[in-house]
């Protein structure tokens, strides 16, 4: 009975021990199903900041990857031209890309549609009764303009132009041709030779004027200068001329152009030499000088670029050049050949600029077409279009069509080619840009003339960017570091109480204010006051220091006492407070022994260009924006350091100093790390300060009292005005991604040098 009694004993429950391990098992498993939920959420939250990043990162390359991408053409239509019988002089596509136009010898003009080739006007030019076309030129491609040179001498200027009308809501246009210098021909040569070369520019600014040149069957260079005066009731035009000859071309010539400046004449002939007139004077017009442009090759091709600047030139072998004139120190122009274009392989026949851009379509005698750009130097197509040698190409003015003409007939394609000035050259190199005496960096992405050289090189605002962070971080890291060890390690608990959060509610201050600040009153007061700032800056700190002097090794050890341990920093106040005011009322005098008067202006002198608002005005504002966050990270570390380390440092025989110097920084150094590449970061993304305080001038230099324009500044700036899709808004992508790899590269940097002064100090 016992032996029953005692079995049932063990084998019932105890009623006071089940309760406790069945809520021990329920805790045990709500705690893992806790640290479960808490190690997936973690990882998903850190998974998710990675992934967002990562589409950062594709949005922006999906912004900028039509940058890399070619020009692409493609064939739409063929068919035969409209006037076959006489010798074509030109083909041209209208700006809706609907009709093309034929210049003919036989004195008409034929306008067709692109897609089907149907004839829809045909119109005389109206060149004299027995008079025939000797040659043909044209202007710059915008003012739709061309010149036929007569066999009598005389020149006829004709202008085709459309009128719009919209018949049942249908756009309906009208071809008609006009006559700026009246429909009379103007005579050049009065000796009544023909004219086997012409060529034709008007002047857009300033007083209108044209000038028309020729090259006579006996080789002589004539010029025209031409003034016209129209009669408001009458609407008669009445041409004035003045007409000069100039010294002959020493050579056989074959194309001649002219500057819409009218004060370059260039002569191409058939040896491979281009002939430079100065013709801005055209009574002692000379010539300047003559240029191996062939290099031993014949000069095939010669068009001018937008803006009648920059000459392209293509020889019989293929080869393709750009030129234009360079001033040198003396102020005399020299034609320079600044780049090459990728090679055809064959005689380049015809070169076609863009209307609007430093663009030109090129084709040759083995059926090529090639898309070339001037600014960036990119061969962006070249591929074979037909079998036949290419006659004659025509661009449309928006850039969308291709014409391209054999001798049998005409081909109509699509051309898509939307960004050809941007390349890493463009943007990384130095460049050649028209007008300058040689390659630079240069940021100008807007101007108010349509043959403007668009300039996105990114080494300007890439070095501006830096500029700025360099000398904010050289104003904030020392008194953000020595201010976080000093109120860490030395300070009294109360007072540092009052200081932290003081310099810490200082993040809050919106930079705009800073900004604010730094442009409307730190700008001109450091303009003013030269030498107090550079006092300041340089010899507050020796002040200090030789404060701390008198204060350890001077003043008797009972005034020390009076003051607790840690409330030193306040006896500095009024030592700063002192000498700033002190520096500020000496700046007068010391300008006046010094710097004769004006340290601005001694600067000046000695070659040194100073910019009111400039980095130095931007080191110091943005200095005060980052310091907040340098100071409480590397605060926080120094404090953070275990008090065991620094009592046995102390307890070892080591001052404060020698174990601020030996234990604490070692231990709190990837905190500070840390904290200056926060401020790093905080001082490369920042916006506001810079766009109010530098002047926003893209230059490239480390100068201190000249600004700069940063890659984020730009971005506000220029972001909201740029059309969307166009090369400057895409460029202005590129800027975007480029900070953001800055930063990501620098911070990952970080963390790994971080992570690996944690790993060598951890012993300690």
């Amino acid at each position: 009975m016992t032996d029953i009694t005692s079995t049932i004993a063990r084998r019932t429950p105890q009623p006071s021990l089940l309760p406790d391990a069945e809520a021990r098992k329920r805790l045990r498993r709500r705690r893992l199903m806790k640290d479960n939920a808490s190690r997936w959420g973690i990882s998903t939250a850190g998974f998710g900041v990675v992934f967002a990043l990562a589409l950062i990162f594709v949005y922006l390359f999906w912004e900028v990857a039509p940058i890399l991408r070619g020009a692409t053409v493609e064939r739409l239509a063929s068919h035969p031209l409209p006037v076959s019988e006489a010798q074509t002089q030109t083909v041209l596509i209208e700006r809706y890309e609907e009709l093309g136009l034929q210049y003919s010898d036989d004195g008409q003009v034929s306008f067709f549609e692109l897609g089907s080739g149907a004839l829809r006007s045909q119109l005389p030019i109206g060149v004299p009764q027995g008079v025939s076309i000797s040659s043909f030129g044209s202007t710059e491609p915008g003012t739709q303009t061309v010149v036929h040179g007569l066999d009598n001498g005389q020149a006829l200027v004709v202008r085709h132009d459309y009128s719009l009308s919209f018949p049942n809501g249908q756009r309906l246009i009208t071809p008609k041709l006009t006559y700026p210098l009246g429909q009379a021909p103007i005579t050049l040569d009065e000796q009544g030779q023909p004219l086997k070369l012409v060529a034709m520019e008007s002047r857009t600014r300033g007083r209108a004027a044209s000038m028309l040149a020729a090259i006579t069957a006996d080789n002589r260079l004539l010029v025209a200068e031409l003034s016209t005066r129209s009669n408001l009731l009458t609407g008669e035009t009445t041409v004035q001329s003045k007409r000069f000859e100039l010294p002959a071309v020493p050579g056989e010539p074959v194309r001649l152009l002219v500057d819409k400046a009218l004060r370059s004449l260039f002569v191409a002939d058939s040896a491979g030499k281009i002939h430079y007139y100065d013709i801005s004077q055209p009574a002692n017009a000379r010539l300047v000088a003559s240029v191996d442009a062939g290099q031993g090759a014949a000069i095939t091709a010669m068009e001018f670029l937008i803006g009648t600047v920059s000459l392209v030139v293509g020889t019989e072998r293929g080869e393709l050049s750009q030129w234009f004139l360079v001033r040198d120190e003396q102020n005399r122009y020299h034609l320079t050949r600044i780049r090459d274009f990728k090679g055809h392989g064959a005689a380049i026949t015809s070169i076609a600029p863009e209307y609007n851009r430093k663009g030109f379509i090129v084709g040759d005698a083995k059926g090529q077409v090639g898309v070339h750009y001037g600014t960036s130097s990119r061969t962006l197509y070249l591929k074979s279009f037909t079998e036949r040698p290419i006659e004659r190409v025509a661009v449309s003015p928006l850039n969308g069509r291709l014409l391209v003409q054999d001798d049998q007939q005409v081909h109509v394609a699509e051309l898509w080619n939307q960004h050809p000035q941007l390349s890493f050259a463009a943007m990384w190199n130095k460049v050649w840009y028209e007008g300058r005496s040689d390659p630079d960096y240069i940021w100008q992405s807007s101007s108010a003339t349509d043959e403007f050289e668009s300039k996105f090189s990114l080494v300007p605002l890439s070095v501006g960017t830096l500029k700025a962070a360099f000398y904010a971080m050289l104003f904030a890291m020392p008194l953000a570091i020595a201010g976080a060890i000093y109120t860490a390690y030395f300070m009294t608990p109360k007072l540092r109480g009052i200081v932290k959060p003081s310099i810490e509610i200082m993040e809050a201050l919106p930079t705009v204010i800073l900004g604010f600040l730094a442009g409307l009153w730190l700008a001109p007061f450091t303009e003013e006051h030269l030498p107090a700032i550079f006092s300041i800056l340089l010899l507050l700190p020796v002040m200090m220091l030789l404060f701390a002097w008198l204060w350890t090794s001077v003043l008797p050890a009972g005034l020390r006492q009076r003051v607790p341990d840690g409330w030193e920093a306040a006896l500095l106040v009024p030592i700063i407070i002192g000498f700033v005011w002190l520096a500020v009322a000496m700046s007068p005098l010391l300008e006046i022994w010094f710097f004769n008067g004006s340290m601005r202006q001694w600067f000046t002198d000695i070659g040194i260009t100073y910019d009111q608002r400039n980095a130095l005005i931007v080191g110091i504002a943005m200095g005060f924006a980052v310091i907040p966050t340098i100071f409480s990270i590397a605060e926080d570390a120094v404090f953070t350091v275990p008090r065991h380390l620094t009592q046995g440092s102390l307890a070892l025989g080591a001052t404060r100093w020698q174990t601020v110097i030996g234990v604490v920084l070692p231990t709190a150094s990837p905190g500070i790390f840390s904290a200056v590449m926060m401020g790093f970061g905080r001082a490369v993304g920042e916006t506001m300060i810079v766009l109010m305080a530098t002047g926003n001038s893209p230059v490239v230099n480390f100068n201190i009292f000249e600004g700069m324009r940063t890659l984020s500044a730009n971005i506000a700036v220029e972001l909201p005005e740029t059309a969307v899709g166009s090369s400057h808004f895409r460029v202005l992508f590129l800027a975007a991604l480029v900070l953001l790899a800055l930063t990501f590269v620098v911070n990952t940097l970080a963390e790994i040098i971080r992570q690996r002064l944690r790993t060598r100090y951890s012993n300690l």
